[in-house]
């Protein structure tokens, strides 16, 4: 049964206008996004299928061109617009902690750290740097190495911060793997 066919109440875009996008599943959010099934089944099903296949929303935000496009009902239109997606998302955080917002708590603090190292496969050494009120100045990762060490120079650290003007700093690292709730 084609999904316009279903009560208004329980179509994904319908549910998601009339209760906002936090009372979806990720299968409804997923479907909104693709838009059409494939012969057979509905975006719903098809969304339920890929989640499956790569093992939840977060497998399927980061997988390769390769592995999303090797997805029935995927390809390379649907992996750009993505890509694009998640990029917006990654720059709608950074802008809004950008914009001079206070870093209010430790959680505030890992959800940004998060966001901006949790895709790198390799070792990072990054640096938050901060005013007196604990507003972001600037984020930058300054040092990268291999899978399990990355060399960091202090002394770059301090130039940085002087150029930044900082009045604190956070440092932070990966460990060379995605950043993930603990």
């Amino acid at each position: 049964m084609a999904i316009t066919d279903w009560p208004a109440a329980e179509r994904p875009r319908e549910k998601l206008l009339a209760r906002g996008a936090n009372a979806l599943s990720d299968a409804e959010l997923l479907a909104i996004f693709l838009r059409t099934g494939v012969a057979g089944k509905t975006a719903v099903d098809l969304a339920r299928d890929l989640l499956e296949r790569f093992g939840g929303l977060r497998h399927l935000l980061n997988a390769s061109a390769s592995e999303f496009c090797a997805a029935h009902g995927l390809g390379e239109a649907k992996f750009s617009q993505l890509q694009a997606v998640l990029e917006m998302a990654r720059r709608h955080l950074h802008e809004s902690l950008q914009a001079g917002d206070v870093l209010t708590s430790p959680a505030l603090t890992q959800q940004y750290l998060r966001a901006q190292l949790r895709d790198e496969p390799r070792e990072v050494f990054a640096v938050l740097f901060l005013d007196t009120r604990h507003r972001v100045l600037a984020f930058e990762p300054m040092f990268y190495g291999t899978i399990d060490g990355a060399a960091v120079y202090p002394r770059e650290v301090v130039k940085r911060c002087l150029r930044h003007n900082a009045a604190a700093v956070i440092v932070a690292h990966n460990h060379g793997f995605p950043l993930h709730n603990a």
